[in-house]
């Protein structure tokens, strides 16, 4: 796939645990592109009154007027399946997040070959560096500037 023309969407999915037959999906963020050029975002976030986890709603707990809040993870997952259409998708972490995505059956890849590195606990710090992006919380927005970047190289 090439990044700079070909359409994809950027997934990032924060779970409350690894196994989605024991989880939840706490937060949804995914950018839908066509090539460089943004065309949709998904933000949504599971209530944090549904949250168990105090770690997770900790770490969910930023920018919450962005997102689209739901009940349960099911909404998120099917209003998800309905957003993305046929477009490949981009992971940034695999093994849960494919777990999750099961029920979808686009195309998945991780996006780190694309950007010259591998999964690591510290991959965004390695992004943030690599780039000379400043931090953020949302992820998927860091992985949209490092592919610029790269596209940018070439």
């Amino acid at each position: 796939m090439k990044l700079d023309k070909d359409k994809y969407i950027i997934v990032e999915i924060i779970p409350d645990n690894s196994n989605p037959d024991v989880g939840n999906i706490c937060q949804l963020q995914a950018l839908k592109l066509n090539g460089l050029t943004l065309i949709d975002r998904f933000d949504y976030r599971l209530d944090s009154s549904k949250i168990d986890n105090i770690a997770i709603k900790k770490a969910t707990n930023y920018d919450n007027d962005m997102f689209s809040y739901v009940y349960d993870d099911n909404t998120i997952l099917n209003d998800f399946k309905n957003w993305v259409e046929d477009y490949p998708l981009i992971l940034i972490e695999n093994d849960y997040t494919s777990n999750y995505l099961k029920e979808i059956n686009n195309k998945k890849e991780l996006v780190y070959p694309y950007l010259g590195l591998e999964h690591s606990y510290d991959v965004f710090d390695k992004i943030i560096d690599k780039y000379n992006l400043e931090p953020s919380n949302h992820l998927v927005d860091l992985i949209y500037e490092a592919i610029i970047y790269e596209s940018n190289k070439k």
